[in-house]
């Protein structure tokens, strides 16, 4: 299993900080963003190797960074700024097709703080054997209208999933962090060809929920989205690290 990590924003709302530094490098307390998550990563077996995938505006920032850790593929795609990306979804094709990816892939994106392990989502997976997806209860309506939602029946099997609907079938959000079984690969490399939408990762699970069979694990700890100069302050204040000036 490979873990697929989608780098390739430009997070232009933390401008100045993102302006010429990508934001999963940015520095939380005595760790960044992306270490925080692939330490934990680290500590399933059954993942043998990391693959990053970045904009050509940052990828030598991360050329440089992979050069601290093991198990670290970088892929430039191509792309240098906001109007010309590929998308989540063009991005995740892009790193299946340079690399022959053939194996079961766990696929996060780089911008959260998790106050969990996935090490549990990785055995949820093993228990049914479908490519599965993240999910929270949200309470707030307001939320829900801004991010994925799902249905699911009594044993967690997704039945719908909406994209920042406005009236929501459920108070299940779902968070950017997937897990793909080998056998759905062939679905995903013809999913854009085919219709789905390229910019969200989102997109992706929308799409496959009517073409195969998916599950969504609820997160049993909380996550921390760095979406804003505000909320990157208030995660480090969280955290650990000087407030920024």
């Amino acid at each position: 299993m490979k873990t697929i990590v989608i780098a390739a924003g430009y997070a232009t709302r933390l401008y100045p900080l993102t302006e010429h530094f990508p934001k999963p490098l940015l520095q939380i307390g005595k760790s960044t963003i992306l270490d925080r998550m692939l330490d934990d990563i680290d500590g399933i077996p059954e993942i043998s190797e990391h693959i990053v995938v970045t904009n050509h505006k940052f990828a030598s920032i991360f050329e440089e960074w992979a050069r601290s850790r093991e198990r670290v593929r970088i892929l430039d795609d191509g792309t240098t700024t906001n109007e010309t990306r590929l998308g989540a979804v063009r991005d995740l094709i892009l790193a299946l097709d340079t690399f022959g990816i053939d194996e079961d892939i766990l696929v996060v994106a780089a911008d959260n703080i998790l106050e969990f392990s996935f090490k549990d989502f990785v055995e949820a997976y093993k228990r049914t054997r479908t490519s599965m997806i993240m999910c929270h209860h949200e309470p707030e309506i307001w939320k829900l209208q801004r991010t994925g939602v799902i249905e699911v029946d009594g044993n967690m099997r997704v039945l719908q999933m909406q994209e920042k609907p406005q009236e929501p079938v459920s108070h299940w959000a779902v968070p950017p962090f997937y897990l793909y079984r080998r056998e759905d690969l062939d679905l995903i490399r013809h999913a854009v060809e085919n219709g789905c939408g390229a910019d969200a990762p989102g997109n992706l699970a929308h799409y496959l929920v009517d073409r195969t069979v998916l599950h969504a694990w609820p997160m049993n700890g909380g996550r921390f989205d760095i979406g804003s100069l505000d909320t990157y302050e208030e995660a480090k204040r969280k955290y650990g690290g000087d407030v920024f000036e």
